[in-house]
């Protein structure tokens, strides 16, 4: 049976791991194109020096049942977008989802240090990547997407707009780069709305993402064998969760009610109906409110 996607074509920018990873091979088993692009290839590694590539993630599309093309690409650098969104021009005709996940932040912010602690160039260099990348990327990618009615634009972001508004994320530049991909959807949500596209802000929860779970040494299998030393990691969730949710906004034929707006992973589950890979629907933004950030013991009761 054809997925529910066939015949669109989507581009994930910033697709070599964690949530960009999730969403492409979601969108891939939803029957989606899917071109995924990154700095990590089989041949060159970016900054990160990490083994996952977007050779890798491509080939993962195909197998959930999708067709993955990978394209390195650096987003800073506009010409190399412009001939990426050339050559799905060319190829495909066509773009219908745009997901902007584009970050390589995470060797650069330093946290709880004031800005005049902080990095500077480190600083800078988070900006470029996590805002100018996903600006550049837009431009030149959504005269494609306006060729046809019923596009749709998702900017990956870290924090809900009404979590965000209210709490200090990290430090002064995390916080700047997610508060400025939020207001982004807002604008392109201003801009695309009345061409006949759509544009939302959407945040995962506390992803086990690949970075999160060498992090804590542990690995999908056993994940939950953190929990001991950090206790709300319980709330945690894969990267196909929002990997779904992105699927699902992109097969929703109403999908415009939501545009302009700040959703997140545990919300659209609610609404659509999907789970993560486990059967579970984590609520990680209402979690951190209601337990995490009030000081109460971890317990995911009631939020998974």
């Amino acid at each position: 049976m054809p997925g529910p996607l066939e015949g669109k074509v989507a581009l994930v920018a910033g697709a070599t791991r964690g949530a960009g990873r999730g969403i492409a091979v979601e969108l891939g088993a939803a029957g989606a194109t899917v071109y995924v692009t990154g700095r990590s290839t089989r041949a060159r590694r970016s900054e990160y020096d990490r083994p996952e590539t977007v050779e890798d993630t491509a080939d993962l599309v195909t197998a959930a049942g999708g067709q993955g093309i990978a394209v390195p690409t650096d987003h800073l650098v506009p010409s190399e977008v412009r001939a990426l969104v050339d050559r799905i021009a060319e190829e495909q005709g066509r773009l219908d989802v745009l997901v902007n996940d584009i970050w390589g932040g995470e060797l650069l912010f330093e946290w709880d240090t004031p800005v005049w602690e902080h990095d500077l160039d480190k600083g800078l260099r988070l900006l470029r990547l996590a805002v100018e990348t996903h600006a550049i990327t837009s431009h030149h990618a959504l005269p494609l997407m306006l060729r046809n009615p019923g596009g749709l634009v998702v900017e990956v972001t870290d924090g809900t707009a009404e979590y965000n508004r209210d709490t200090y994320r990290v430090s002064f530049f995390y916080d700047l780069a997610k508060s400025s991909v939020l207001r982004m959807a807002f604008a392109l949500g201003h801009e695309l709305g009345p061409r006949g596209a759509t544009a939302v802000a959407l945040t995962p929860g506390w992803l086990r993402s690949e970075i999160m779970l060498g992090h804590f040494g542990v690995t999908e299998d056993n994940w939950r064998d953190a929990l001991e030393r950090v206790p709300h990691f319980c709330i945690s969730e894969t990267p196909f969760y929002v990997g779904r949710a992105v699927a699902a906004l992109a097969g929703d034929p109403e999908v415009a009610r939501w545009n302009g707006e700040s959703l997140s992973s545990g919300q659209l589950a609610r609404t659509y109906g999907f789970t993560d890979r486990d059967g579970s629907r984590p609520d990680a933004w209402r979690y951190l409110v209601e337990v995490q950030d009030a000081g109460k013991p971890a317990d995911a009761t009631g939020y998974r």
